[in-house]
């Protein structure tokens, strides 16, 4: 077992442990530990791979203000991007609690923001700017933000920004500051586009990377239920009646399901807000205070939103919807299980999402449990129990006081000789809808397959070269799946088919999503077996009748499939779509009308 270092083997400065001391940090995360003590010697660019949570402003962040001196010519000697507003202010906040003493400026540039105010900041002098790449874009262009003696640049959740469409600005502001500055990239993952920004901007740099053990916490206890689509939100709400104090994110795919989710919520009378892309600046703002103060306990949101949201202790993080790859699963996850705090990560699993699961959990490494949702007689016995555990505190917080209430039991109680049903009539008027079995809707239990097998079409042929030896090959270099775990490949002109466990077609499927001809996957779920491969033998029958009748054949096979026929006049070459594209939206405005 490695042992764990402290904040003092690092090589930090005093005056910056004792800032570290009065934040209440006691020992390093793993990623601090990896990048601190090399970020002090200023010799590389570095890379450092780890995802949300992990905290990774105080492993660039620590270093940056131990190395930086006051500025005498208000030059900005580090700038740091970030994807989103909330991001770009949270670590502005944090590097203001870090440097104790010393007199560096810091200051958080984004969009939404009046400029005027921005521009003042500026002109007084900052030493360290945090900001969007597109606010800080168009402070270089006005001449109102000079890099000219930048240190250190910093590229925050660098994988998000790529995500957002802000490539076109991240990489003018890479050509606009000087080369003897000091590099940091921060990402969770690691597409192709960051690697060549990095073999680009960056030359020699270390990677810095957390191992897979320490991806999510140990202390979040992670569990599925097997729900149908219809039935979720009564799932969520079963969830949050039967924990004492729910406090957590619901994470949705799309926003559409962001306002359904949380209007529902508030019409059964629960304290929840709903963040995504159309919420403006100021809605946010109010939204995540009320949740950091408490004054809301459910925050539902999509993963983009929820970027940057740094909120301690929560109970829970439920996936309302599975994301969209495990890394984002990774990244919800671990927003619970921090700081020595437990917690439970749920996630609503649907038939057609099982494939999906099982891939994630291999991926994530951890061991995601199945769990029974709880029924009605055991959220009702629940609530029983905090009625009576909240009616015995206030007993006893109001045993000797007299009052309204005082003087209206008594008056009950002289007119009954029953104090039995007048209790009785109380909890009724109250607590009624709550313990009343019919106001809760039912939900159906579903049994999933964890085993079995899957037929995977592959959008390639014999006309392609393509070999059963050569298909087996090409999965097995490209995925972590050996070839004995694949069978009954059926190679045809066109196209393919091959069988393989369930619990392995999604990896298959992710690898090659964007590696077949126009963009298209190269391997898809077989839409329907049992058809696909009859009107397959057809078309090989047919290659007995003559050279007509096979292109019959191929046709009839290509039915199978849509009758897609697109696919015969594309580039028949494996991979020549394999390279990822940059998104490029430049200029593309957000809810405030400028650019983030």
């Amino acid at each position: 077992m490695e042992e764990k270092k402290t904040f003092r083997e690092l090589g930090l400065s005093e005056e910056i442990l004792q800032a570290i001391e009065k934040k209440g940090f006691e020992e390093p995360s793993p990623i601090q530990a990896l990048t601190i003590p090399f970020l002090l010697t200023g010799k590389k660019n570095i890379i450092g791979q780890a995802q949300t949570g992990t905290g990774k402003t105080a492993a660039f962040g620590l270093p940056i203000l131990d190395t930086l001196k006051d500025s005498k010519d208000n030059k900005v000697q580090a700038l740091i991007l970030a994807p989103t507003r909330e991001l770009a202010v949270q670590v502005c906040d944090e590097l203001i609690s870090l440097k104790g003493d010393k007199r560096l400026s810091v200051a958080a540039i984004y969009g939404g923001q009046a400029m005027g105010e921005q521009l003042r900041r500026l002109r007084r002098g900052v030493d360290i700017v945090v900001g969007t790449p597109g606010r800080i874009q168009d402070h270089i262009d006005r001449g109102s933000l000079d890099l000219s003696q930048l240190k250190f640049l910093i590229l925050d959740e660098a994988d998000e920004m790529l995500n957002m469409g802000f490539i076109d600005d991240i990489e003018k502001i890479l050509e606009s500051v000087p080369d003897e500055k000091q590099m940091l990239l921060f990402s969770a993952t690691m597409p192709s586009r960051i690697q060549q920004i990095a073999k680009k901007y960056m030359g020699d740099y270390e990677l810095f990377k957390v191992k897979n053990r320490d991806l999510t916490s140990d202390l979040t206890e992670q569990i599925y239920f097997e729900v149908n689509r219809s039935d979720k939100f009564e799932a969520l709400c079963r969830i949050v009646d039967i924990e004492e104090e729910f406090f957590g994110i619901v994470f949705c795919r799309t926003k559409v399901d962001v306002d359904e989710v949380s209007t529902k919520l508030s019409e059964r009378g629960y304290s929840s807000g709903a963040l995504h892309g159309d919420i403006s600046q100021a809605m946010r703002e109010r939204i995540l205070s009320q949740l950091k103060s408490k004054q809301i306990n459910i925050l539902v949101a999509t993963d983009v939103a929820a970027r940057g949201i740094d909120v301690n202790h929560l109970s829970h993080v439920i996936n309302y919807s599975l994301p969209q790859d495990a890394e984002s699963y990774v990244h919800r996850v671990g927003r619970t299980g921090r700081a020595g705090n437990e917690g439970t990560a749920i996630t609503f699993v649907t038939k057609d999402e099982y494939r999906k699961l099982l891939y994630i959990q291999r991926i994530s490494g951890k061991n995601i449990k199945k769990n029974i949702i709880p029924d009605v007689e055991q959220v009702i016995s629940t609530k029983k129990e905090r009625i009576m555990k909240e009616i015995k505190k206030s007993l006893e917080e109001y045993s000797n006081s007299s009052d309204k209430f005082s003087e209206m039991a008594l008056e009950l109680l002289q007119e009954s000789e029953n104090p039995v049903e007048i209790v009785a009539s109380v909890l009724r008027q109250s607590f009624s809808d709550d313990l009343d079995e019919s106001n809760y809707n039912e939900i159906r239990r579903i049994n999933m397959k964890s085993s079995g097998t899957t037929r995977l079409f592959v959008a390639k042929g014999r006309q392609d070269n393509f070999t059963a030896k050569s298909l087996v090959e090409l999965i097995t270099s490209q995925t972590s799946i050996p070839g004995k775990r694949l069978d009954s490949v059926q190679i045809f002109d066109q196209f393919s088919f091959v069988t393989v466990p369930f619990e392995d077609a999604e990896e298959i499927i992710h690898t090659f999503k964007s590696a077949g001809r126009d963009n298209r996957p190269l391997v898809e779920q077989a839409k329907d077996a049992k058809d696909g491969g009859d009107r397959n033998r057809s078309g090989d029958r047919n290659r007995n009748r003559g050279g007509d009748r096979n292109r019959g054949g191929n046709r009839g096979g290509d039915r199978s499939r849509g009758g897609d026929r697109d696919r015969n006049r594309s580039n028949r070459s494996f991979g020549s779509s394999n390279g990822e594209r940059p998104r490029s939206r430049k200029g593309k405005s957000n809810s405030s009308g400028k650019r983030d």
